[in-house]
């Protein structure tokens, strides 16, 4: 597909093709002991009602190695158990003041609380579940009165402290409630545990009892269990599990992937985050000039699902010099075999191809630098490019 001067429309009616088949491909038979899915496309938060997942375990006893490894990737760890948090058990309190609000995470036992104070009046919750790994920060998630919040107050591994929740105002807040945190909608709720979790949110209605912490095998492969028993008994069984291989660069990057990381899309919504939107890679990849439906260019080009992110610039380099020639070569020749397109060579070098043309972004109040996958050639001191 040729996305030149073209590459939005192209989006656009992919994204309403899109629309129109969600939701529909998948039919699971009520009442029968087989569930009859058609795996021509999975979107991870769009499960549909009446799905039975089997759980990873099921998973690694076929595909051990990538279970292991996935487990303890920054999906698959996306969410920790209170009693599990490394965060938690390592920093029994932790403290942080607003205005005339205290806040405290003290630990006891196998349980953290999120307390809150204006020295007259105390709202102390436990912490139910710890969305985020830490690597940038972790936040909470509470119960009040029936409904979640969102806790305005984060761990930042930067400061070993707190600090206000990425996207939380930081100004002081007007009431005891408000200093607890946002409260969460319905819908707001379903997407949080939709992408952190595998089998919380099934149809649409949240499911704590079936939940997975993390973002395992069938949050990205759909439901395993005729896979698994066609594998078992020594029958076909590719066509009985999702595999995002066979779809297309754009589709995988902008639809799938998307579906958590947020992509073209949004595009009104996060052009108007600012500087923000760094922390989205598939709106910001879309923006390159040299973003195609080429896979060479998508998020599975670079990272790999089922392992922890490489840090590497070296393994990066590799992935651009897929499609860019390195210097005293052709295009074609630096080109996989039977690519579908090639790149000029870069005039300065083919090391550390990402610290000029993927800076690290500061954003405020992360206490954390993001990469910023729109690919361009960035100009000290220019401006953040939207």
């Amino acid at each position: 597909m040729n996305y030149s001067g073209g590459k939005k429309t192209l989006r656009l009616a992919a994204c309403f093709a899109h629309l129109l088949i969600c939701g529909i491909v998948f039919g699971v038979s009520s009442g029968a002991s087989v569930q009859k899915i058609s795996f021509e496309r999975w979107n991870p938060t769009r499960v549909p009602p009446g799905i039975t997942l089997v759980g990873d375990k099921v998973c690694a006893e076929c595909h051990k190695g990538k279970a292991a490894s996935q487990s303890q990737s920054s999906m698959g760890m996306a969410m920790e158990s209170i009693r599990d948090s490394k965060i938690l058990t390592e920093n029994p309190k932790l403290s942080f003041r607003s205005g005339p609000y205290s806040y405290e995470i003290t630990r006891k036992g196998d349980q953290s609380f999120y307390t809150v104070t204006d020295g007259k009046e105390t709202i102390s919750l436990p912490v139910l579940f710890a969305f985020g790994q830490g690597k940038a920060g972790q936040t909470y998630v509470l119960q009040y009165d029936g409904a979640y919040y969102e806790s305005l107050v984060s761990f930042y591994n930067e400061i070993k402290s707190l600090d206000f929740t990425l996207g939380a105002a930081r100004d002081v807040p007007k009431s005891l409630l408000g200093a607890v945190g946002r409260r969460l909608s319905k819908s707001e709720t379903l997407s949080c545990f939709g992408c952190h979790s595998t089998g919380g949110v099934i149809g649409s209605n949240l499911h704590l009892d079936k939940l997975t912490l993390g973002v395992k095998c069938e949050a990205c492969h759909g439901p395993g269990g005729n896979h698994a028993a066609a594998g078992k008994a020594g029958e076909p069984n590719a066509k009985l599990i999702f595999n995002p291989a066979r779809l297309g660069g754009d589709e995988l990057t902008q639809d799938f992937c998307a579906a958590c990381h947020r992509g073209a899309g949004e595009f009104a919504t996060l052009k108007g985050m600012g500087v923000n939107n760094v922390r989205f890679q598939p709106y910001r990849i879309f923006n390159s000039k040299c973003y195609s439906d080429d896979r060479r260019i998508s998020c599975a080009a670079c990272h790999d699902p089922h392992e922890s992110l490489n840090e590497s610039a070296a393994y990066y380099d590799s992935k651009c010099l897929a499609c860019h020639a390195a210097a005293g070569k052709s295009a074609r020749a630096a080109a996989k075999p039977n690519a579908q397109a090639s790149a000029p060579a870069c005039r300065l070098g083919t090391k550390n191809c990402a610290s000029c043309h993927m800076p690290e972004v500061e954003l405020p109040g992360a206490h954390f630098k993001f990469t910023d996958h729109y690919i361009r050639v960035v100009r000290p001191d220019e401006p953040y490019q939207n």
